[in-house]
């Protein structure tokens, strides 16, 4: 058995209300609905009897139906009434079935996934944002199984396309992070190891999803709203990195030159970066327009970006940096970039950024001292995580 119960690094000091909230609302929901229901016997002379047995006969042998019929639940009949049916589809549905489960083990799982990937993608995205994607990606999941599906009134429940969605946005904003997963082979092994984060979550999406389309798994489970909702999530991710990688943080205080910065021979505050004088080029950055900071030679935007940092101003430095790993054509030491950029993030106290960052530091053959500068961030951050020597 593989188990995932954590993962590593997690932002710190920071409470996902919204994730805490979507999973107080599922089980909410299941105390208050399914439980109570799923108790409650069911009135042969109620309409909808009549029509969960005429679907239960086109999918079962006839002679199963009063067996079946004998364990219908009334939280059966509310599943039939609300969940997402692609024969019937109405768009409240869409919603109240990302709050049912079909099970105490259905409902667990999800929540579990929930909890462990939600918290950094809600740190990253704000918690809004996260909020309706979220939302999005249950509703992309369910359309994605729709598509599928389009007579089936079988009705599909449940959370896993939301948190699919979440699960494709960690993938691609998290791909260095580690997933502590328990491994249990009883009574020969039981042990708790780290994997890596993509490693785990490809697991799911292949094996446990496409590789069941692929082969034509006869399964209560919904491969493709999974399937949909993750690569609803990738899609999401990639959108948002771009967005805030290129949306300026800091609205420029002079009016935009008409002719290429680059092109001048001389600034003041290059000179400034030039003769290494750090007070008059700090002071410049906040004066003269952002189309001047990134018109300077690459090397002098991330010199401007280092003392920005070592003087407290985040915002800005992470603003050159993240342009000059946007900038295929910059010529500039890569590693520099990365250390700086997760050293921001660590003031910042955003240590799941500043993780993936400074791992990355280690990929491009970096100068001794930068590279111990790396090792030990990430010991502070997570220790025994960071790549061996």
């Amino acid at each position: 058995m593989f188990l995932p119960i954590g993962d590593a690094p997690n932002p710190q000091g920071f409470r996902p209300w919204v994730n805490w909230t979507l999973i107080g609302l599922n089980v909410l929901v299941f105390v208050l609905v399914t439980l109570p229901l799923g108790q409650t016997g069911i009135d042969p002379s109620d309409p909808a009897v009549l029509e969960y047995a005429k679907e239960l006969v086109r999918r079962l042998p006839q002679h199963t139906l009063p067996e079946i019929l004998a364990q219908v639940s009334a939280y059966d009949l509310y599943v039939v009434a609300h969940g997402f049916k692609p024969g019937a589809p109405e768009l409240a549905d869409l919603f109240y079935s990302l709050f049912l489960h079909g099970g105490f083990m259905h409902l667990a799982g999800n929540m579990l996934f929930l909890w462990i990937y939600g918290d950094n993608v809600e740190h990253r995205m704000g918690r809004l944002l996260y909020l309706v994607t979220y939302l999005l990606s249950g509703v992309a999941a369910t359309v994605a199984f729709a598509a599928f599906n389009l007579d089936s009134m079988t009705p599909l429940v449940g959370a896993s396309g939301a948190i699919s969605g979440v699960l494709g946005l960690y993938f691609l904003m998290f791909p260095r992070n580690q997933v502590k997963v328990f491994v249990a082979f009883f009574p020969f092994l039981m042990n708790t190891i780290f994997v890596p984060a993509r490693l785990v979550l490809g697991f799911y999406l292949v094996v446990d999803n496409l590789l069941p389309v692929l082969f034509g798994s006869q399964s209560s489970v919904a491969f493709g709203a999974h399937i949909g909702g993750f690569v609803f999530g990738l899609g999401g991710a990639w959108v948002f990195e771009k967005v805030s990688m290129w949306s300026p943080r800091r609205a420029p205080k002079k009016t935009v030159v008409t002719r290429p910065v680059a092109l001048r021979v001389a600034t003041p505050i290059g000179d400034a970066i030039r003769a290494g004088d750090r007070s008059t080029a700090l002071q410049l950055a906040f004066e003269v327009p952002l189309t001047e900071l990134y018109g300077l030679p690459s090397e002098q935007q991330l010199r401007l970006a280092e003392w920005l940092a070592q003087a407290q101003q985040p915002q800005l430095a992470i603003e050159l940096l993240r342009r000059l790993l946007g900038d295929r054509s910059a010529r500039v030491d890569q590693a520099r970039v990365y250390l700086t950029l997760g050293l921001v993030r660590m003031q910042q106290g955003q240590v799941t950024s500043a993780y993936q960052h400074l791992l990355s530091v280690l990929d491009f053959n970096p100068d001794p001292e930068t590279e111990d500068q790396a090792r030990a961030a990430l010991a502070a951050i997570r220790p025994g995580l960071n790549r061996p020597s």
